[in-house]
């Protein structure tokens, strides 16, 4: 399915969530990889029972691309704050263009959020 256009990415569809409203939770699966079309998110995680603010992400940045690129987990909580609107991008497209880079490439490209996913977990660490 061809999606519609925004800047570069092929969006398959839009979703809204309303102030507070959680877009995905720390740690379930998933591999949605969404770009801010309105509004923003605050990403966080729980560290010791208590809500750590890891980033506020506006107009224009994508969120999950952790987990779309490393297949894993989710590594934050995402939650709207106002009313935003997402695109979901077309996970197809993303995919045909990863299939025509070089092996090489390819192998730097799935270590990046592997190494993303330890940051946040040594940034979040209050073990010492």
């Amino acid at each position: 399915m061809e999606g519609k256009r925004k800047g570069i990415y092929s969006i398959t569809h839009e979703e809204t969530y309303t102030n507070g409203q959680v877009i995905f939770k720390e740690d379930s699966a998933g591999d949605w990889l969404y770009i801010i079309l309105r509004g923003s998110v605050e990403t966080s995680r729980n560290v010791e029972g208590r809500k750590l603010i890891i980033e506020r992400l506006q107009h224009g940045d994508l969120i999950g691309e952790i987990e779309f690129m490393g297949s894993m987990r989710r590594t934050v909580t995402a939650q709207a704050v106002g009313e935003t609107i997402l695109g979901v991008i077309d996970r197809e497209a993303i995919n045909q263009d990863f299939g025509q880079l070089s092996k090489q490439f390819k192998s730097i490209l799935k270590t990046i959020p592997v190494r993303l996913r330890k940051i946040i977990d040594r940034a979040c660490d209050t073990s010492g």
